[in-house]
């Protein structure tokens, strides 16, 4: 009977081990790592989460924003913190992305990182100016392909979600455009208004206003399932590109290390926070839609999207840098 208890005794205590790090917490003021500059997407959604969680915890959550390189300035402080709970870091889909951009990462984001819950998503749509004459992304297509690389698409630059998005629909049609990049997502904006460029991948929010006066036509939008921003508008894949999906997330992190039940209990507190009515109102004003998941769920995100982006990159020659 002896060794059976003991057994018993030594599974009690490490059951007991790995769930007291949850048991207060948190006991004292947090950090959230936003690894771009203030004022962007990512910077107003972690604001917006870290003011509910701070009110649910009784206490001060700051928001650090830490920018530069494409977030793996911001990504690697978080990385090279104390894994005790307390310092997290928002990133958006680059996190997935930046394994296959840069040949000399700092952190791998599968083994520096543990994956608390994806956050929100921000549903993209393809838009062309109206003096282009399609009406419907199936029309683009045809003109694209009849014209290899006379259209020009622009983006906030390389790398970044709007490039991105368009290299995989390039890469999954076979036509050929040419990628113009500019410093940002509003001077991309103002070169399609311009006629600088013909098509843009972009937030619906951003461009609500131009699809009204009928300066734009929007064609589809990239995620895998319509947008309640737009419901009137098609998916790419309806459009006929089967399997295509484009969705631009943000999600939480603290580094590897931390205590499983810390992990599991703010990725719990998370998704509470996304059901709140004034966070989701909030979150529908900016055309983002919560998109909570467990810890499991957003590692296997995590690890399909690091793979879709290292296939994308390799067959579209994007330069690594």
């Amino acid at each position: 009977m002896k060794p059976a208890l003991s057994l018993v005794a030594a599974l009690l205590l490490s059951f007991a081990s790995t769930f007291a790090p949850a048991q207060g917490y948190p006991t004292k003021p947090l950090r959230m790592i936003v690894p771009f500059a203030p004022g962007g997407g990512t910077d107003l959604i972690a604001r917006m989460v870290a003011q509910e969680l701070g009110q649910a915890w009784g206490q001060t959550l700051v928001v650090d924003n830490r920018g530069g390189s494409g977030g793996t300035i911001g990504t690697k402080l978080a990385v090279d913190a104390s894994p005790d709970g307390y310092t997290m870091v928002l990133c958006s889909l680059g996190v997935s992305i930046a394994p296959a951009l840069y040949r000399k990462l700092s952190f791998d984001p599968l083994k520096d990182l543990a994956a608390v819950s994806r956050v929100a998503q921000q549903p993209f749509v393809y838009v062309v100016e109206e003096s282009l004459g399609v009406k419907t992304m199936k029309d683009l297509l045809a003109m694209a392909k009849s014209k290899p690389g006379a259209l020009r698409y622009g983006s906030g630059g390389v790398g970044g979600s709007s490039h991105m998005g368009t290299e995989l629909l390039k890469v999954m049609t076979g036509i050929e455009m040419q990628h113009i990049p500019y410093k940002g997502t509003a001077p991309a904006l103002n070169a399609m208004l311009g006629g600088e460029i013909q098509m843009q991948l972009i937030g619906i929010a951003s461009v609500v206003p131009h699809l009204k006066s009928g300066r734009m036509k929007a064609l589809a939008v990239s995620g895998a399932k319509r947008s309640a921003a737009a419901p009137d508008i098609p998916t790419v894949a309806e459009s006929g590109v089967a399997g295509y999906a484009f969705d631009v997330w943000y999600g939480m992190f603290f580094p590897a290390g931390t205590p499983g039940a810390i992990v599991n209990k703010v990725s719990a507190d998370i998704n509470s926070a996304l059901k709140t009515p004034e966070l989701l109102r909030r979150f529908r004003a900016l055309g983002l839609d919560a998109a909570g998941t467990t810890s499991r769920e957003f590692t296997r995100i995590l690890r399909t999207e690091i793979a879709k982006w290292k296939k994308v990159v390799k067959e579209a020659n994007i330069p690594v840098r």
